[in-house]
């Protein structure tokens, strides 16, 4: 019996159905609307009739498109994120239980992944260039590995993002499926929830051809970083990223540093939560963190206030204001909607 195909009975399709996951999968799947909701949900195997005669999700119909999943269980779905203190699971810094849809959680995952990872500025020209510490095509393909691949039928694991000082690990229940073995391990395709790889295809977050292994390496070795470690033993399957070093200055994190890649001299800064860190040399970790509370607070509480008045009221510099800014913005915390004049900022939070 397939996890994702199977019709459940308890919960019809009109029961809280999210228009929005609904809106968004169609727009990156390229699916036309002009057959009714029900008939492209039976189409795509997320609804069928159950035994009382009602139109149905499958399972997996219910993690991509049920809005409310709290109090089911299907609780066990969750993916659990978690950012600690040094290199054992001790002291937790940050913690996020995604609890969305399958693609929501793939998406809040990875922005979990970059807020809390470092980032290296490299400057060519005169726009900065950010690049994440661990290349993001990886992190994203073992992310949705962990989502696509996992063991449903086991209820008490979840998949797990997890960030510490020297590693990233990224896990799920359910080692590799039946038919993979040490020689074809990263070569061959084999699925264990069809239903769920079709729809994440079809979406184009994953490209059914038994790649995600290679690219996971490649992007690793294009970036001078060691290649990741796969660990199939026991019941779960694990994805270990070496974190880079970074050398601490004083209580900033802060460096001038050679590029692993081509030589060039690039800036390191520290954890995205610090994100003005690397940009505002000699600036020590405390004020920054003060100044970008500063911004988010007023943007959040005045969604419409200008620039030179958040520079005026958090006396903050313009140019450490723009650098705070740009920072956010790359990181998706925030938004700008409209013009300078007539728009409004948009906040995203977790």
């Amino acid at each position: 019996m397939i996890f994702d195909s199977i019709v459940n009975d308890e919960y019809p399709i009109s029961d809280n159905f999210s228009e929005a996951e609904y809106s968004k999968y169609l727009q990156k799947a390229d699916i036309s609307d002009v057959l009714s909701r029900e008939s492209v949900l039976r189409n795509l195997s997320c609804a069928g009739i159950a035994h009382n005669g009602c139109l149905s999700y499958t399972n997996a119909g219910l993690l991509f498109f049920r809005d409310n999943r709290k109090n089911l269980y299907f609780d066990f779905t969750h993916v659990i994120c978690a950012l600690y203190k040094g290199i054992d699971k001790v002291d937790i810094i940050d913690a996020k239980n995604l609890d969305g849809g399958i693609m929501e959680n793939i998406d809040n995952a990875m922005v979990f992944l970059k807020r809390n990872l470092r980032v290296r500025y490299e400057i060519k020209t005169v726009q900065r260039k950010n690049i994440l510490e661990l290349p993001e095509d990886a992190l994203r393909e073992a992310v949705i590995n962990s989502v696509c691949h996992r063991d449903y039928f086991e209820k008490g694991a979840r998949a797990m993002v997890e960030i510490f000082d020297d590693r990233v690990e990224i896990t799920n229940p359910g080692s590799v499926p039946k038919g993979i073995t040490k020689d074809n391990f990263g070569n061959t395709s084999v699925t264990r929830n069809p239903v769920i790889a079709s729809l994440l295809h079809r979406a184009h977050y994953i490209e059914r051809m038994g790649t995600g292994i290679m690219r996971m390496n490649r992007a690793m070795e294009t970036s001078g970083l060691e290649k990741p470690v796969f660990q199939t033993d026991g019941y779960f399957f694990k994805v270990i990223f070496k974190r880079t070093e970074v050398d601490v200055l004083g209580d900033s994190q802060t460096i001038v540093k050679q590029s692993p890649i081509n030589g060039e001299s690039v800036i390191v800064n520290g954890a995205n939560n610090d994100a003005n860190n690397g940009a505002n040399s000699g600036a020590n970790n405390g004020a920054n963190n003060v100044n970008r509370k500063a911004v988010l607070d007023l943007i959040m509480h005045e969604p419409t206030i200008s620039l030179d008045e958040i520079s005026k009221r958090a006396k903050i510099p313009q140019r450490t204001l723009d650098r705070i800014i740009m920072d956010l913005k790359s990181n998706n915390m925030i938004k700008r909607i409209g013009s300078k004049r007539s728009g409004y900022w948009q906040v995203f939070t977790d």
